[in-house]
């Protein structure tokens, strides 16, 4: 069974870190794309940025580039999404999720081709 638990979420001032970690069981973790939705309240779920283990791509969507670094531990099955100089508007529920088919470059416009899901940590940034 497909397991993917995140953790790091908490509250933060504008301009602060927050490091997450997405705990992966259930699938060869080296051979899946690993990718960061949110969902703020009342807005659609956005693709933040993506991993492919196979080759170590990584996709970033514009409003987090230079801020959000995505890296993956494949002996710790474990994805993390370090997250810079935050902002109010990154406050949402975070969401890692995974898929063997999927490529990174579908994070932003098909988010459903990834089959499998966390339940979610909170970030939320106080301004």
């Amino acid at each position: 069974e497909v397991q993917l638990v995140e953790s790091g979420g908490g509250l933060v001032q504008a301009g602060g870190s927050l490091r997450l970690s997405c705990a992966a069981s259930g699938f060869t973790f080296a051979d899946y794309a690993i990718a960061w939705f949110r969902q703020a309240p009342g807005k659609e779920r956005e693709g933040v940025s993506c991993i492919s283990n196979s080759d170590g791509r990584t996709y970033y969507v514009d409003s987090v580039k230079g801020r959000f670094t995505i890296s993956s531990d494949n002996a710790k099955r474990t994805a993390y999404l370090q997250m810079n100089s935050l902002k109010p508007e990154d406050t949402a529920v975070y969401y890692c999720a995974a898929d063997l088919f999927a490529p990174c470059t579908v994070v932003a416009e098909y988010p459903s081709l990834f089959a499998s899901w966390g339940q979610g940590t909170q970030v939320t940034v106080s301004s």
